[in-house]
């Protein structure tokens, strides 16, 4: 079977063609970071604009890169929720037309199962059940993993995601947008201990994560001790190495609680290289093993939902032909396979 995906949630165009038994055919994606820059953000409706202005022209692309055509595919796979509305709708109706217009079935996917999932796209794959630390811009979550669409939700962010604490921080410090990897940038040239940030929610029992105080700290910190590049270094040290602490702590905590010997880690903030070396060495502690997709399949991409989608294309759960996206979708409603 042979499914095309398309992901349009937020900042990102990402178009995919994967085939059950070849693996990924096609990948392209347009990254629309010059089109927020100026404004320090994403902005909705540039973001819906630039996605009607690059679907089509990406999936042609797609398609002369796998050297097939829409008589090759079994399905579409779009991306239906969480993320901005507008952008969100771009995907839906493009996909579902294309479905319908192409006389195949439309599979409509969850964004974060596209992030969780990941990790299968390379040849070394989890096996069920893991434990997995979705983190990204929009989303920090524990979710236990029993199988395809059985998601247990440990623990999430009551406030700031840690990609959102860590581009606010970084446009604090006066980095261009999107500033988390510039933040992690900077923070190579820190000085240890120099600052130390507190790890929130740490002291107490439970999954669940907050970063706003963590940001807030860090602001007051930016603000009393100075701007020259070495301080702002040190501080970009401190923040990045509380944000990781925290999440390697959490982590430890639901692999014990759940006896789990694997853990897997997707979202963008999942390619930062010290947040990878410190898990590394908890799985090792724990004679477990962690699992991560390539960078380029961290941050939102279409391959991801092509592998999604064709999961739910299998188990023949098809979207509806009325266009509905979904904001707001909480992971542990989805239907198992």
């Amino acid at each position: 079977m042979r499914i095309l995906g398309i992901e349009s949630s937020c900042d990102e165009t990402g178009i995919a063609i994967y085939d059950d038994e070849q693996g990924l055919l096609a990948h392209q994606l347009y990254s629309q970071v010059k089109v927020h820059a100026d404004y320090g953000g994403v902005v909705p409706e540039l973001a819906s604009r630039d996605h009607v202005r690059k679907t089509i022209p990406l999936i042609e692309a797609a398609f002369a890169q796998a050297g097939c055509g829409p008589e090759s595919l079994d399905g579409v796979a779009y991306t239906a929720g969480p993320g901005l509305v507008g952008a969100l709708l771009v995907g839906t109706s493009i996909g579902r037309s294309l479905a319908f217009g192409w006389n195949i079935p439309a599979v409509a996917v969850h964004h974060m199962e596209g992030h969780l999932l990941a990790p299968m796209l390379e040849d070394e794959r989890p096996d069920f059940p893991f434990i997995a630390l979705l983190v990204s811009g929009g989303h920090t979550m524990m979710v236990k993993v029993d199988g395809i669409g059985e998601y247990e939700v440990l623990g999430e962010s009551v406030d700031d995601a840690a990609g959102e604490a860590f581009d606010k921080t970084a446009k604090l410090l006066g980095l261009d947008y999107p500033g988390g990897p510039l933040l992690a940038k900077m923070a190579l040239q820190g000085v240890a201990e120099r600052f130390v940030f507190p790890r929130p929610m740490t002291d107490r029992p439970g999954l669940d994560f907050s970063f706003s105080g963590l940001k807030t700290a860090a602001a007051n910190t930016i603000r009393s001790a100075g701007d020259d590049m070495q301080t702002k270094a040190d501080i970009a040290h401190a923040f990045q190495t509380a944000v990781i602490d925290t999440l390697a702590i959490k982590c430890k905590r639901a692999l014990k609680q759940t006896k789990i010997k694997r853990l897997v880690i997707a979202g963008g903030v999942s390619a930062n290289v010290e947040l990878r070396a410190k898990l590394e060495r908890v799985m090792q502690g724990m004679q477990g093993k962690v699992y991560y997709p390539r960078t380029e399949f961290c941050t939102d991409n279409g391959a991801m939902i092509a592998y999604a989608g064709m999961q739910r294309l299998k188990a023949k759960q098809y979207a509806p032909l009325d266009m509905k996206t979904q904001p707001r979708w909480p992971l542990d409603s989805l239907k198992p396979i």
